[in-house]
């Protein structure tokens, strides 16, 4: 695979797995998004998170622990650097003392990218983070679908007095018009609450709640199936919160529910997401000083490979827009 036009993660057999760069995959590395169909960034915030912190060194750890992570897909059959010109473009340079110039900093950092035509994975970082995401995506794309798996609603009117933290994110898109109402859908939702509000806002907007209990003891495929015909062809967002797993599969996260997800479901989720327009996605709330095995960065890491092969399709839509050429699946 060394002759391939497409960058291609450092193998196991050329360098020990415990060596190499530390990117994303062992993947090169540059500066910008220029060229790129698909690239890995972070975000490493925890200045929005309300319960414990450390989601700031989520980037770092997730990118350490996808080390093992190799090029094809035995499942699913994709072969992601077969077709996508892929890097990981570090970070973006947020302001760790003020949030909400943060949230400007982030919404600029993917201007830039998207200007590049390249689709972003992000890794996280505290939620908080997916609101300014949704508003440079609203700007080049038009309003999007989403589809947003998590432990919680994230649609707080506020959060200490506050707009910005990571409790509030999608009231924040939604304010912005950011979001097709009808297309927006969020799957895991449980635990406690204040009042059944705190899960019927979205319902009142037009959004699918998908609470988990609906998930308990049964495959997600049929679901991704009905919300794939619900999307079509619309622009689709997908934000992926590390706590929408039950907590023996992901303990390391800042504010853990019982009774969640599998990490079976998660794969059905997103490996369910191909053949969507996809035009971004991301991973948060990993928090390493609660992951002391490393095990929830190591499905968080192998959860960001599985978005990188659901966006074959998205990619090959892309670009035959682009060169007016018919897409031929």
């Amino acid at each position: 695979m060394s002759d391939s036009k497409f960058n291609q993660p450092l193998s196991g057999n050329a360098m020990p797995r415990t060596g190499g760069p530390a990117t994303m995959m062992r993947l090169p590395s540059q500066e910008t998004a220029e060229g790129l169909d698909v690239c890995f960034l972070g975000i490493p915030m925890d200045i929005g998170t309300s319960n414990r912190p450390g989601t700031r060194l989520g980037p770092r750890q997730i990118r350490d622990e996808s080390r093992m992570i190799r090029p094809y897909n035995m499942a699913t059959g994709a072969a992601p650097f077969e077709h996508l010109q892929v890097a990981d473009i570090g970070d973006v340079p947020i302001n760790l003392f003020d949030l909400k110039k943060s949230v400007e900093i982030i919404a600029g950092h993917y201007r830039e990218v998207l200007s590049h035509g390249a689709l972003p994975l992000t890794l996280g970082g505290d939620h908080t983070l997916t609101w300014p995401i949704l508003r440079a995506m609203a700007e080049k794309h038009g309003p999007v679908a989403l589809i947003h798996v998590d432990a919680h609603s994230d649609t707080n009117e506020e959060m200490f007095g506050e707009t910005a933290a990571h409790g509030c994110p999608f009231r924040r898109a939604w304010e912005e018009g950011c979001l097709l109402n009808d297309k927006v859908f969020q799957i895991g939702l449980r635990g406690t609450g204040y009042a059944a509000y705190d899960f019927d806002w979205g319902r009142s907007q037009g959004w699918t709640v998908i609470q988990a209990e609906e998930c308990w003891h049964k495959s997600l495929a049929p679901l991704m199936a009905e919300i794939h015909k619900k999307i079509g062809d619309a622009p689709v967002y997908l934000s992926y919160d590390i706590d929408s797993l039950d907590p023996a599969f992901a303990p390391g996260t800042g504010t853990v529910e019982v009774g969640g997800l599998t990490t079976m479901q998660g794969l059905e989720i997103i490996r369910g997401c191909a053949g969507l327009n996809l035009v971004g996605g991301d991973l948060v709330e990993v928090s390493p000083p609660y992951d002391p095995t490393g095990n929830t960065a190591v499905i968080a890491a192998n959860f960001l490979y599985e978005m990188l092969c659901a966006c074959i399709s998205a990619r090959t839509r892309a670009a035959a827009v682009a060169t007016g050429v018919a897409p031929s699946e």
